[in-house]
């Protein structure tokens, strides 16, 4: 089964390359920008397609690898082609395969692919691939066929519910990029008690970097530390009381998910005082 893709970014090179380096049927690339497809074309040895029109006439399977915003316009042009028995297949994190609207009627199956994982080049990322984990949602011969081009890869992938799309993505975005906005946030206040940027990344490397090997290594409760963990009611007063209303509510929505975390690991320690502190409004107890 010929493997068309459409985009010729970070996704679509790596996905393209991993693939017929593993023995994938990879036709070649479609893309708008000619310079695009003619490197992901050479770098993965396939074909640069002049138009989408002759993409989709030359493969029985179709991978859209551009950003979310493009994928209903792409597949409302592959849409009005002749696509009987085809597979069509995006690789969007937050979209399911229900943006194939119409596809029954015109013969096609739809699938959607995601890749646990941040592209960060178009030379290198596809690397990695063996290590990832790619979760699917869509229709069962889609899935089927797809199914077997990972498999034969050697990718691990998941079937996720296609109605859990959207918060399986926000779990995604919250693990990934927003971990980057706390470390940002915590720079920032670093810098407010008077140190360089340099030297703030400097102090909280080792932090950062034993906790997430501790995480991955074991488990939230045994990586968990801290004054939540120990029960510290007035440590956590004290934070609460020199952070801005924004750092608050990052504070307290954090420190509310770290109690459940410090209850599994600590049963016998009671928690309820510290869950009154980070519950009330900005941190503080009622007169």
């Amino acid at each position: 089964m010929e493997i068309g893709i459409v985009g010729a970014g970070r996704v679509g090179c790596s996905i393209g390359k991993y693939l017929k380096e593993h023995g994938a049927a990879v036709a070649g690339y479609y893309s708008k920008s000619r310079e695009s497809v003619e490197f992901a074309a050479t770098f993965t040895n396939t074909a640069a397609f002049p138009s989408l029109e002759e993409l989709v006439e030359a493969v029985s399977m179709i991978f859209i690898t551009t950003p979310d915003d493009e994928i209903r316009p792409v597949w409302e042009k592959i849409a009005g082609q002749p696509i009987r028995g085809k597979i069509i297949c995006h690789f969007s994190g937050s979209l399911s395969s229900v943006v194939f609207s119409g596809r029954e009627q015109a013969g096609a199956s739809g699938c959607s692919v995601h890749p646990m994982y941040a592209f960060s080049s178009k030379e290198t990322s596809w690397q990695q691939l063996n290590q990832v984990l790619f979760t699917m949602e869509g229709d069962s011969h889609a899935l089927d066929r797809v199914d077997l081009v990972l498999a034969q890869a050697g990718i691990r992938h998941f079937v996720i519910d296609s109605a859990k799309k959207e918060r399986y993505h926000a779990a995604a975005s919250m693990v990934s990029n927003m971990m980057i906005g706390l470390y940002q946030m915590s720079i920032d206040m670093l810098q407010d008690c008077g140190f360089e940027e340099a030297a703030a990344r400097l102090l909280v490397e080792p932090l950062v970097r034993n906790n997430i090997e501790n995480l991955l290594a074991t488990s939230p409760e045994q990586a968990l530390t801290g004054p939540i963990e120990r029960n510290d009611v007035e440590t956590v007063r004290k934070h609460l009381a020199v952070l801005t209303e924004e750092e608050r509510e990052v504070y307290t929505s954090l420190a509310q998910k770290l109690v459940e975390t410090a209850r599994r690991k600590n049963p016998d320690k009671e928690y309820g005082e510290i869950l009154k502190v980070i519950e009330k409004p900005h941190g503080k107890e009622n007169a």
